[in-house]
């Protein structure tokens, strides 16, 4: 065995350390995601997806070939481990794999492009912290699905 000293880079994570404190972010890994969806000049927008947009399961006409957006899609799966803020919208769009609508598709390129003003974010881990808080939120708008009465998409 040999000790390779500090971990900077590992699968797409890159792993910065400060003092005892650490930050990992996908910045790279988020690069090569907007170069992948064409989006390098795009306008960059404030926040992933627009506020009380509901996806519908059968709304707008089919993608004539959904490879790209099922690739973004992983892409975007992978790219959650650091990116929580865009957590939910990714884990909306991705229950449309199978009936892949424009709409979809165009919501995938606004998460993009909130990605693209905001490329450097990720998770800091201090150790300072005496101890850890947890706080979650909660959304319950299940009745607000219109497709959830006909079958479980949302």
């Amino acid at each position: 065995m040999k000790d390779l000293g500090h971990l900077t880079y590992f699968l797409g994570l890159k792993v910065h350390f400060q003092q005892k404190d650490i930050f990992v972010s996908q910045n790279k890994y988020t690069q090569d995601l907007i170069q992948l969806a064409c989006l390098t000049n795009a306008t960059v927008v404030d926040t992933p997806v627009e506020v009380n947009v509901k996806l519908r399961w059968d709304e707008g006409e089919l993608l004539p070939d959904p490879t790209l957006y099922k690739n973004l899609v992983g892409s975007l799966t992978y790219l959650t481990i650091t990116r929580l803020d865009i957590f939910f919208d990714v884990h909306t769009v991705s229950k449309f794999m199978q009936n892949l609508r424009h709409l979809h598709f165009s919501t995938i390129q606004c998460i993009i492009k909130y990605l693209l003003a905001t490329p450097r974010r990720g998770l800091f881990f201090p150790t300072t912290s005496l101890g850890i808080k947890l706080k979650a939120y909660n959304d319950g708008d299940w009745t607000g699905c219109s497709d959830t009465r006909k079958s479980t998409t949302c």
